[in-house]
């Protein structure tokens, strides 16, 4: 039997066909493969090739260094959550360990809408980790954040605000797992505003939880996840779903490229995802929500082998506690350990349909108190 990353004949199921290619990546939890054949990659289930060739992928597979996204259970987190960070100390990453990735999706409020100049002049009262001593904008060298906007990259750099675009959590987020995790740290984020959990943001295993009692109507794989033409055509240019297959294919296919966006990674784990809802979700399904944030955390740990992943999502800044989207929120994290819920309100400034107004602190303070969830969560506390 061939070693890993070695020239080999594959076989279909039935025996009828064969071609050489050289596996690059196999994931065990959704049983995708990645072959090179030389002009071209080819992804693909497991089970279309020869019982000999599924031996070989459980036995050679794992044995890959770029299998891609694997359990979390080995995030490392140490000492104690500062209410405060203290300024980043310029240090790269250790690039021995694995890029821990946390994927942050949602709608509007995740999209960000806060602005960065109100930001600049009360960072050093507030958030002085954010800014030198000469009021210049710091930066994590060890903590990569990427953004997607509705499938187009807007953002590849080092961790730090820019003053050239708006910010959402990110920053809060990125700057308290940067510092408590002994590891290169990629926030990667991918959504776009105006999207619904219940209706463009369906997951694939919702079934009969969506608008008007829809199903997920995509037709893509687990792993390999991509926009439906045909269900496009079928539906009028949209259908159930489609949002999702957008998001998290964009997100999967960086990270297929992982060294464009973390330079010099090879390896990465998905520790956790990030959760933050807009106002659009009257055109889903509010009765719903916390069966599809069930179905949208099961699937999105599939979708990235991750099922120690952790998950932690956000109320809507204007809600009580006792408002229907937060109690299903609750609901849902109530019912999972590896879930949590951070409530906005106390530190949110106006509404979410109105984008806060582009409050600095609403984004800051959502974004700091999700990513100390996390860290809590992560650390077992």
């Amino acid at each position: 039997m061939a070693s890993a990353a070695e020239e080999r004949t594959w076989t279909s199921a039935d025996g009828s066909q064969t071609f050489k290619g050289t596996l690059i990546r196999y994931n065990d939890y959704t049983g995708m493969v990645t072959v090179d054949r030389g002009d071209r990659k080819l992804s693909f289930k497991q089970d279309l090739l020869s019982a000999a060739d599924i031996e070989y992928l459980k036995t050679e597979g794992p044995k890959l260094k770029d299998t891609g996204s694997s359990s979390s259970g080995s995030v490392s987190v140490s000492g104690s959550i500062p209410d405060t960070l203290p300024d980043p100390d310029g240090e790269e990453a250790n690039m021995r360990k694995p890029v821990q990735v946390f994927i942050l999706m949602g709608q509007s409020n995740m999209l960000g809408f806060g602005k960065t100049g109100p930001l600049k002049g009360i960072a050093g009262d507030k958030y002085p980790y954010l800014v030198d001593d000469g009021g210049n904008w710091n930066v994590r060298k060890d903590v990569r954040n990427v953004f997607f906007s509705n499938g187009s990259l807007t953002t590849n750099d080092w961790m730090a605000v820019d003053n050239r675009n708006k910010f959402g959590p990110e920053i809060g987020i990125g700057n308290y797992l940067g510092h408590m995790i002994d590891a290169p740290v990629l926030i990667l984020k991918s959504c776009v505003g105006n999207r619904a959990l219940g209706w463009d943001l369906l997951p694939p295993s919702a079934d009969g939880t969506g608008k008007d009692g829809r199903s997920y109507e995509g037709d893509s794989d687990y792993g390999d996840r991509k926009v439906s033409t045909q269900s496009k055509a079928d539906k009028g240019g949209w259908y159930a779903g489609l949002q999702y297959d957008l998001d998290v294919g964009v997100a999967q296919d960086a990270l297929e490229e992982l060294s464009k966006y973390y330079p010099d990674a090879t390896e990465y784990e998905v520790a956790g995802f990030f959760w933050w809802q807009g106002c659009s979700e009257g055109k889903g399904s509010v009765e719903n929500y916390d069966k599809n944030l069930e179905y949208l955390f099961n699937d999105l740990k599939k979708e990235f082998n991750a099922p120690n992943a952790k998950f932690v999502c956000a109320t809507l800044g204007e809600h009580d506690k006792d408002a229907t989207l937060s109690q299903k929120m609750f609901n849902f994290a109530d019912g999972n350990k590896d879930a949590g819920v951070f409530y906005s309100k106390p530190v949110s400034t106006g509404g979410s349909c109105g984008h806060y107004g582009g409050d600095p602190e609403t984004y800051m303070n959502v974004g700091e108190g999700m990513g100390k969830l996390m860290v809590e969560m992560l650390s077992g506390r």
